[in-house]
């Protein structure tokens, strides 16, 4: 079995040997889509990655609360590729986040309430920024870190927290905001604090803190506009009181909600996953354009190897005259097929990663890498080998031997 493996595999290098230029380019249509899966792979698991290591810093005792509309799967995926109609149908409210404050195992607890609004300072309008309304707690539960001031407090209830990126689009300037004021919804709030640089526009929260300004969630609501809780954040006393603590929280709100229980509470892993589900959408329907390219790629294959069998039609003959059954032939050629696609794989896995270390240089995303990932590519690979090869390598092997050793090339 060795031997015929080892021939098999002596017959195919020497074909590809002797066409390598057509060789190289099959082998490249199939490292493309190999590259393209291997990319999107790479970056969702950074994004997962990310968000995971976010969690897991902020400690076991964390808990967030978020709002979900319990729907058929296709409607959750439509809803989810609009933060702004997330937000909208949610049906947490600040009675709902000061009532868990409340609970006597909570230990901090923030509600999250953005939209995207105007904002004007003098002579600067941001006509589309991101304003949070929370509270005091969140700098606690996120480690957010001042750069200068102070955070949010009760006895300034138009007071206001700025990001270093929208510091710098509202009032020129990314270190001396502090006592400056603006106007939101027609009323002026004051800053009286600034934000460390966070460098980390993806988290659990879907905030990028460096482009948001922070103001105080009751104050806010007070003023109209259109701003949704879209998630509450909580810290628990300690860790081993998280499930008590959750449990309670899912009466209390089942309670309050007359038994509507469109809200899920989450901690540990399951809060990693973003919102609604748009990276694993996005990341889901660049999957499906990569397959496309290797579908190509595939037919690439089965064309280069119907090529091959037409000019090695004499060869074919002399094979099978001399004792070479119709298995034999077909495994020559299928095992041809798959040493091109696997060469394939193996190149679309070195540029997929050579590709998302170039993304890295200019985002944060760093190339995740993993076995699965090496898997995929692999069994990609060969499925594509096996699949595309099978129909040259039956034609090859039901050629007649007679008919074969009279053409001549």
């Amino acid at each position: 079995m060795s031997l015929l493996i080892r021939t098999h595999y002596n017959l195919a290098k020497e074909s590809i040997r002797q066409n390598r230029t057509r060789s190289f380019l099959t082998c490249l249509g199939i490292g493309i889509g190999v590259a393209s899966i291997i990319l999107i792979m790479s970056l969702a698991g950074s994004i997962n990655n990310i968000i995971s290591t976010q969690v897991k810093n902020l400690g076991a005792d964390l808990i967030v609360v978020r709002p979900a509309k319990h729907s058929n799967t296709i409607e959750n995926m439509v809803e989810s590729l609009t933060a702004s109609n997330q937000y909208l149908t949610s049906n947490l409210t600040l009675l709902d986040a000061k009532a868990i404050a409340a609970l006597d195992e909570t230990k901090a607890s923030a509600p999250i309430a953005q939209s995207v609004v105007t904002l004007t300072a003098e002579d600067r309008t941001v006509p589309s920024a991101s304003v949070v309304g929370t509270s005091q707690d969140l700098a606690k539960i996120q480690n957010l870190q001042l750069k200068s001031g102070t955070f949010l407090s009760d006895k300034v209830p138009n007071a206001a927290v700025v990001g270093k990126d929208l510091s710098l689009k509202l009032f020129g300037t990314t270190t001396e905001a502090i006592g400056k004021t603006f106007n939101l919804l027609d009323n002026k709030f004051i800053v009286v604090g600034m934000l460390e640089e966070v460098e980390d526009p993806i988290n659990f929260d879907n905030v990028d803190f460096d482009n948001s300004m922070l103001v105080s969630a009751d104050y806010l609501y007070g003023l109209g506009g259109s701003f949704q809780i879209q998630q509450i954040n909580v810290k628990a006393n300690t860790t081993s009181v998280v499930p008590e603590l959750m449990q309670e929280m899912s009466d209390m709100l089942a309670s309050e909600k007359s038994g509507d229980m469109n809200f899920q509470i989450l901690s540990g892993e399951d809060i990693s996953h973003p919102a609604g589900g748009l990276f694993q959408i996005v990341s889901g329907m660049l999957t499906l354009v990569a397959c496309v390219s290797l579908v190509v790629g595939g037919i690439g294959v089965m064309n280069i190897l119907l090529v091959s069998v037409a000019e090695r039609t004499r060869e074919i003959g002399i094979r099978k005259a001399v004792g070479a059954s119709s298995t034999n032939i077909l495994l020559q050629f299928l095992f041809e097929s798959l040493i091109l696609s696997l060469a394939g794989g193996i190149l679309g896995l070195i540029l997929g990663y050579v590709a998302a270390f170039l993304i890295f240089v200019v985002t944060p995303f760093a190339p995740y890498i993993n076995m699965e990932i090496v898997l995929v590519s692999i069994g990609t690979s060969i499925g594509i080998g096996i699949i595309f090869g099978m129909y040259p390598a039956i034609k090859a092997a039901k050629k007649n031997p007679i008919e074969s050793l009279r053409y001549y090339r």
